[in-house]
């Protein structure tokens, strides 16, 4: 790589593979937790991702090249180890808090990816893109908090 332009793109791919990698996991997720809000939240999400990677495939006709080509390492790394702590034995309510933990490590991984991608597109003088990626960093820093508050208002408290 040799411009902030082909590492803008390399983001990109890499943020869609995560975005894909993630519509996989998020139903294991929606399945596995037990609190009927917390399962809700898990959905809404899997919904707003499919929008966020139809956002991304946009934003890469935009500027003239594919989505493809990239594997998102962190990504696979992150659901492999939310799926291993699906496998693990425990109390329905701390089964949610942990699935909370690992969903929000997903989570301020994209919204670190699209923060970096937003002030690559500023840079290049890409704004109405930048744009459309601020969309989908305020929605994921919208799902943390909505974790946050499930996490500290009532399902923190039933795992003790």
């Amino acid at each position: 790589m040799k411009t902030l332009e082909e590492l803008f793109e390399h983001q990109i791919k890499d943020l869609y593979s995560a975005e894909t990698q993630l519509l996989e996991a998020l139903p294991k997720m929606v399945e596995a937790a037990n609190d009927s809000k917390l399962k809700q939240a898990f959905k809404d999400h899997l919904e707003e991702t499919k929008e966020q990677k139809k956002r991304l495939e946009e934003v890469a006709k935009e500027l003239g090249f594919t989505t493809t080509g990239e594997e998102c390492k962190a990504m696979k790394g992150l659901i492999k180890e939310a799926e291993s702590f699906l496998k693990e034995d425990a109390e329905p309510a701390v089964r949610d808090a942990g699935i909370i933990a690992e969903a929000q490590r997903i989570e301020h991984y994209e919204i670190s990816g699209y923060g970096t991608v937003v002030r690559y597109a500023k840079e290049l003088g890409h704004d109405a893109v930048a744009k459309k990626l601020y969309k989908t960093f305020e929605e994921e820093e919208k799902a943390d908090k909505s974790l946050n508050k499930l996490a500290e208002g009532r399902i923190n408290k039933k795992a003790i």
